[in-house]
């Protein structure tokens, strides 16, 4: 299979984590980690970020519900991080001062669903 550079293979993992993250209710988040780990690669949370960078608009993903380990925006071009904080919002998910989202409060479990 050919890939261009910047491209992500549509593989069953990928079809997993993409499953998955549009699976995520509204007003709550999950982590990259999280998502990996229900996808069935625990330590392949940097593949959910090319994932989620390659493919959430053609697969019109709620990237905004997926934050970092610490309940942080991983974004860091301002614009993008305030985009994300607004439709966190709009969804009733607070984040505090510093951009972080209370993981207790907020984080959807999908249970054994993907395992």
């Amino acid at each position: 299979m050919k890939v261009k550079k910047g491209e992500v293979p549509v593989t069953p993992y990928t079809e997993r984590v993409i499953h998955i993250i549009k699976s995520i209710p509204e007003g709550s988040v999950m982590t990259y980690g999280q998502i990996a780990a229900a996808a069935g690669s625990p330590r392949g949370a940097r593949q959910v970020v090319r994932i989620l960078h390659a493919m959430s608009r053609t697969h019109q993903l709620p990237w905004h519900r997926v934050v970092n380990a610490s309940g942080e925006i991983a974004l860091r071009d301002e614009e993008s991080r305030e985009k994300q904080i607004l439709y966190l919002a709009g969804e009733g998910v607070e984040a505090g001062a510093d951009g972080r989202i209370d993981l207790e409060r907020y984080r959807h479990d999908p249970g054994e669903f993907f395992l």
